[in-house]
């Protein structure tokens, strides 16, 4: 026993000391008076994430923008006549679930080795949206959006969002995505292409609305435009399957009829 509690006071002690060296290291490429912060738990465990999607699958990238005039003008409408309130990320939940079962190798998996030559396809699409949270980002899931309205969606955006922001999300509420989901718009990004979360194979991201002057029927008119992209694993997608995907989705979001 003694032996025992030697060997892990000794194991302590030279995992203090590597960590030492390491943050001495760290401290001297910052140089005189730099500050050195240590990752938190939830950054490790994305960093390690998106290493191994970036090392395991091979992504392709496709772009589009939408003109949104008509779902922004008529979104609060919407919302009132549904009785809750519509937000612009969950007409792209919805979005991107409907196209999902037109699409579904967009939410595919690969069963095994990629020799085996086999995708499997999940029977429910779960749109996993990112949130910002106090303690880090956080991806809670919508379970079964296809089956959802668009009322039923943006009441459960709500619900899961609060509970990222308070900390009280449930394993449960954050497993089993098989699509993501990413929305920069409201920080003023205009555009930029996700990383795929591992185990899924495509991710949507969407950026700001922002007003922009077009031609239309010979006219010059100013019209609300939102970007679209989608970041792919070309394993099991191959690009016209993925440009098609985010050209239904724009399709849907131009005429926000389709997604009541």
């Amino acid at each position: 026993m003694l032996h025992l509690q030697v060997a892990v006071r000794r194991k302590k002690m030279t995992l203090s000391g590597q960590l030492g060296k390491t943050a001495d290291a760290a401290g001297r490429r910052v140089g005189r008076g730099g500050k050195v912060v240590p990752l938190s738990r939830i950054q490790k465990l994305i960093g390690r994430r998106m290493c191994a999607s970036k090392q395991t699958k091979p992504c392709f990238y496709v772009e589009t923008t939408a003109d949104v005039t008509e779902l922004m003008a008529s979104r609060r409408k919407l919302g009132k006549s549904l009785g809750v309130k519509i937000t612009t990320n969950a007409f792209y939940i919805r979005a991107v679930a409907l196209a999902v079962v037109r699409y579904p190798l967009m939410i595919g998996l690969l069963d095994g080795a990629i020799e085996r030559g086999m995708v499997g396809i999940p029977q429910c699409v779960n749109v996993g949206f990112a949130v910002s949270a106090p303690h880090g980002l956080v991806v809670p899931v919508v379970r079964s959006a296809n089956e959802k309205s668009l009322a039923e969606i943006a009441m459960l955006e709500k619900e899961l969002t609060d509970k990222a922001r308070d900390n009280q999300l449930t394993l449960d509420e954050i497993q089993g995505e098989t699509i993501a989901l990413s929305n920069l718009g409201a920080y003023g990004i205009d555009s930029f292409i996700g990383i795929v979360p591992p185990p899924t194979s495509s991710i949507v991201a969407v950026g700001n609305v922002i007003n922009k002057v077009v031609s239309r029927a010979g006219e010059v008119v100013a019209r609300k435009v939102v970007s679209l992209s989608v970041a792919a694993d070309h394993t099991i997608i191959n690009g016209r399957y993925a440009a098609e995907f985010l050209s239904l989705i724009r399709d849907q979001l131009e005429d926000s009829r389709r997604l009541v």
